[in-house]
């Protein structure tokens, strides 16, 4: 069976570990789409805080930071939809303001809105289930695809480009294995 996300990984770790927690799993997920904006293989990351003081401002400030690191912005505007999502409540789709320019999508500015993230508080069923006490402990959990997150940094307007191994898309997108990662500063060269 192949996994259409990586929730599980959140679930064992509460069940596992005493609180305060705060994990991010990273893993290839499937699902059955195919087009410019979907892969059936596609690349996740969920992050998960449980803790006894944990509120929605910080999930919030978490993701507001998480975008202006990673799209490298000084400020991103950034609206909290409504969503339902089966173990968060409240649940909130993550919306990032942007504008186009030249065919090119540039984060922080503009009035237009792009959907990034699914996020929410964790469901007090669920901080039950995995044998935390709900009146004690509260946390938040969020989920991305990192391939269209990529996607929208890089200007990549197909995202099954990704996956089609074009030695000329991999010399201008890609990076050697020897590159050392740095902090919200991308590959060293």
């Amino acid at each position: 069976v192949l996994r259409t996300h990586t929730s599980p990984v959140q679930i064992r770790t509460m069940e596992d570990q005493e609180p305060p927690i705060r994990i991010i799993a990273p893993g290839r997920t499937y699902r059955c789409d195919s087009d410019q904006t979907h892969t059936p293989m596609f690349h996740q990351v969920e992050g998960l805080v449980i803790d006894e003081t944990t509120h929605l401002g910080h999930l919030k400030w978490c993701l507001e930071e998480f975008c202006k690191a990673f799209f490298e912005v000084d400020e991103v505007k950034m609206r909290f939809r409504a969503s339902h999502f089966p173990f968060t409540e409240p649940s909130m789709e993550i919306d990032i303001g942007c504008s186009w320019e030249g065919g090119q999508v540039k984060i922080g500015t503009g009035d237009d809105w792009l959907e990034i993230l699914g996020s929410g508080m964790v469901h007090p069923k669920v901080i039950s289930a995995s044998g935390l006490d709900p009146e004690k402990y509260q946390g938040f959990a969020f989920g991305m695809g990192i391939d269209r997150i990529a996607m929208l940094k890089y200007g990549i307007p197909d995202l099954r480009a990704f996956f089609e191994a074009d030695l000329r898309w991999l010399r201008h997108y890609g990076f050697s294995a020897f590159d050392v990662p740095e902090l919200a500063g991308g590959l060293s060269r």
